[in-house]
């Protein structure tokens, strides 16, 4: 393979792993501050996705990316109100709520699986009219990606540092003495559901409109990646400042799609691929484990040998 090619795959995998990063900032707000884990994730991706692509259809690209925002945002919110308004458990309601999403996609879509994109605009192909003249003319797909994760970026973390923000940030930590603070955690689950749903639907209808194309699919999976993606990034910033942990988030992103990308380029079945993403879930959760008990476990291998030689 030569440089061109080799740079080729770099890019594609650093716009991937760019678009996914969105996915990972909305599980960074719903797991690592608001601690819930939201199952919801596959379909409100697929959701955006399908939203997002049906309005870029219709002739509005722009006003794609606002709707399926929006309908990301509702399906946080329901997810939340499952969650605090009827007792229902955040896992229990997280898969409530995929589930329903699968026939609400179906039927987003006109009742078909696939929606394809390649005879309508985007916001790349628009993006790809402002920039023809210029040097980034041949770079136009990482100028919107990049633009789009420097914004939610900046936005999500400026958020967690307003009143509201730290108040979901104090709910994940300790939800019994937020409540002794005037603070409803009630409210805070449900601001921080919902934003989270809206980055993740943007997230799908960038992914849509990057490939012109969406399948009722294109969202299975995604929960894992983030997941990974998120470990990967907590293993290399550690229990650092808030915009190095959001930035390690989207530096895990490309990581887990460089690997990815290297498993595909040996030739690896596609049915492989899921196991590869589990594998990278249990090293990221086991690797900070490991180094933080080092030494202990050196202790233990020796004393273990010791035994065996006296024996």
């Amino acid at each position: 393979m030569d440089i061109g090619s080799l740079l080729m795959l770099g890019q594609t995998a650093l716009e991937l792993g760019l678009i996914t990063s969105l996915t990972v900032l909305a599980l960074f707000l719903s797991y690592s501050m608001l601690n819930v884990c939201d199952l919801s994730t596959d379909g409100c991706f697929t959701l955006g996705a399908s939203v997002g692509a049906v309005v870029a259809l219709s002739g509005h690209p722009y006003l794609a990316i606002v709707a399926a925002m929006a309908s990301g945002l509702l399906s946080g919110l329901i997810t939340a109100f499952l969650q605090t308004k009827m007792g229902i458990n955040s896992l229990l309601a997280g898969i409530i709520v995929n589930t329903g999403l699968y026939s609400i996609n179906i039927a987003v879509m006109g009742n078909t699986a696939l929606i394809n994109l390649n005879r309508s605009e985007t916001v790349f192909t628009k993006m790809r009219e402002w920039l023809e003249g210029t040097f980034l003319k041949d770079q136009y797909k990482l100028f919107v990606i990049l633009i789009v994760v420097i914004l939610v970026l900046i936005l999500l973390v400026l958020f967690l540092k307003t009143k509201t923000g730290l108040a979901i940030r104090a709910t994940g930590n300790n939800s019994t003495m937020v409540k002794s603070s005037s603070i409803n955690p009630v409210i805070t689950t449900i601001i921080g559901l919902s934003i989270a749903g809206s980055i993740t639907a943007l997230s799908g209808c960038l992914m849509a409109h990057y490939q012109k194309s969406t399948d009722i699919n294109i969202g299975t999976g995604i929960l894992t990646i983030a997941l990974a993606s998120l470990l990967i990034g907590r293993t290399l910033t550690g229990k650092r400042g808030l915009w190095t942990r959001a930035i390690g988030s989207v530096l895990g992103a490309f990581i887990f799609r460089i690997v990815y990308t290297i498993a595909l380029r040996l030739n690896m079945p596609a049915f492989m691929l899921k196991l590869v993403s589990a594998v990278i879930v249990v090293l990221a959760i086991s690797i900070p484990f490991f180094v933080k008990n080092s030494e202990e476990i050196k202790r233990k291998l020796s004393l273990t040998f010791k035994k065996k030689g006296v024996q």
